[in-house]
């Protein structure tokens, strides 16, 4: 349990500095920042559930609401068709179950013109580290983005599959 709370203070600490970092030139018209609040549902297997009721010493359902904040920052492609890109996502689950289970990710990946994307990199969760692969679309409506994506999260305490959206502003 030491090491879980060792970890969840790491990753308090670099969420705490997440908004400040590279915002010494401010930003450039070559990068957008596309930050917003994230709402959805995530599904977890048995495996999941149990180890969850050991770390936690609660009971959650299969499914778990989620609430939370990405900071995403989208890097100019120069023109081309690809466009890099880096969000740090942070959610809280199971409020609805009155328990408090939160989850950090970093993820790296690209996006298309058209707003379709896709991301991977490592995540803290309920009950320990994993990896996220994450895909989505992004829409747009006037100066409104509305992302829709599906995260999945294997480890060896077992699968999340998360469907998040929300939106931000350009």
């Amino acid at each position: 349990m030491t090491r879980q709370r060792s970890a969840w203070m790491l990753a308090a600490t670099l969420l705490l500095t997440l908004p400040r970092l590279g915002t010494a030139q401010g930003p450039t018209s070559t990068q957008r920042r596309l930050s917003g609040p994230r709402f959805g549902v995530t599904f977890l297997t048995r495996e999941m559930r149990d180890s969850v009721a050991v770390t936690f010493e609660e009971d959650v359902g299969a499914v778990i609401t989620q609430f939370g904040w990405q900071w995403e920052r989208q890097f100019s492609n120069s023109g081309g068709g690809l466009i890099p890109i880096t969000e740090w996502v942070l959610l809280v689950g199971g409020l609805e179950q009155g328990v408090f289970l939160p989850s950090l990710s970093w993820m790296v990946g690209l996006r298309t013109l058209g707003g379709t994307e896709f991301g991977v990199g490592p995540n803290l969760g309920p009950s320990g580290i994993g990896m996220v692969l994450a895909a989505g679309v992004t829409k747009t409506s006037g100066n409104l983005n509305i992302p829709f994506n599906i995260a999945v999260v294997p480890s060896k305490q077992g699968l999340r599959v998360g469907l998040i959206a929300g939106f931000n502003s350009q």
